[in-house]
């Protein structure tokens, strides 16, 4: 088993998740963050900071795309180990459903 970021975290990106994982697999993007699913060493110590529950064990149904997604994305983008400035909108979109096709990066985070 392992975490997974899903679409919850488009625009959302809170972070609260990158300070507690113990071994550094998040990765960021333009509006989310990614789990490399061979790094994560199946904690869970990060799901529960996640206030808009977008990290999930790949065992939840439906994860499989969202496996291959994190792996895609953890290869592409940089290593992020503390948690940044969230997006000044991040509020408003907590609660916006389906945000992938639609909002969804495939940009790096530009630091």
């Amino acid at each position: 088993m392992t975490y997974i970021v899903n679409d919850a975290c488009i625009k959302c990106k809170l972070m609260d998740c990158v300070e507690v994982c113990p071994v550094d697999c998040f990765y960021e993007g333009e509006n989310m963050l990614v789990i490399h699913p061979d790094e994560c060493i199946d904690c869970g110590v990060c799901e529960p900071e996640c206030p808009v529950e977008a990290i999930r064990p790949d065992t939840d149904d439906g994860m499989e795309k969202w496996v291959e997604m994190n792996r895609e994305y953890a290869e592409a983008w940089p290593n992020i180990t503390r948690k940044g400035e969230p997006p000044a909108d991040a509020d408003e979109w907590r609660d916006v459903p389906d945000k992938f096709d639609k909002h969804f990066s495939p940009n790096p985070a530009k630091r």
